[in-house]
């Protein structure tokens, strides 16, 4: 079940956004500044976010560049070509001017959510000289290929699809659940110290960090990702 992410200071539209996607069978988070909306994504998954652009605090235009590989749908009453051009430019996947039909919505939510499938699935990870392929599910450091059990590739994958960024346990826990459902709190730990184990024995560089009391990042020099599209 795909997870949605609105982020709107307006509660009534808010209220409307949560009522029409949960009847389509979406979960819904709610934040309600950007400052909220940037502690809400580093504790709770998301697939998509709709974005209003005039919150209070931390503004949607300036809380965009912090958001990193998810598709988000700006949802505004700014109806200048300019704002829109400037927007998309600056990472937001999508457009709609308020006020907007719900059903126009809905369809775009869709293929926005399958655009990314996709891109996701085709994408090889790069993050310094640490390289994962999902459709191979090959991991190498350097030219040195890392074998690496399914739940610790989980877990990785997840970390260098968000170099930099902290992922709770309890977030890396519901992502991989999926792949590896027989993970649980009380191993995570010890799976994670085998990735960190394995990846180390190559060049003796340690890539992933642990935050005390929150979770794991993965540290990379430039703290970017380069998503490489695989050639059929």
């Amino acid at each position: 079940m795909k997870t949605i992410a609105i982020i709107d200071d307006d509660i009534h539209i808010g209220n409307m956004l949560e009522e029409v996607l949960h009847r389509e069978g979406y979960l819904v988070l709610r934040a309600y500044s950007g400052t909220e909306a940037l502690y809400l994504l580093s504790q709770h998954r998301a697939d998509l976010i709709l974005l209003d652009l005039m919150l209070p605090g931390l503004s949607g235009e300036e809380l965009l560049p912090h958001i990193h590989n998810l598709p988000i749908i700006v949802i505004s009453a700014k109806i200048d070509v300019q704002d829109k051009v400037r927007l998309l430019l600056g990472g937001a996947a999508d457009y709609l001017t308020k006020p907007f039909d719900i059903k126009e919505l809905l369809a775009r939510i869709t293929v926005q959510l399958r655009k990314h499938h996709d891109s996701v699935l085709s994408a090889i990870l790069s993050v310094d000289d640490l390289k994962l392929d999902p459709s191979s599910h090959e991991v190498s450091v350097g030219n040195c290929p890392v074998k690496l059990t399914k739940t610790e590739y989980a877990i990785l994958k997840l970390l260098m699809r968000n170099p930099g960024q902290v992922i709770a346990k309890a977030v890396i826990l519901e992502r991989i659940t999926e792949d590896t459902p027989d993970c649980t709190d009380s191993s995570l730990k010890q799976h994670i110290s085998n990735l960190r184990r394995k990846l180390r024995a190559v060049n003796g560089r340690d890539y992933i960090e642990a935050v005390w009391g929150i979770g794991f990042k993965l540290t990379d020099s430039s703290s970017t990702v380069q998503l490489k599209t695989k050639l059929p």
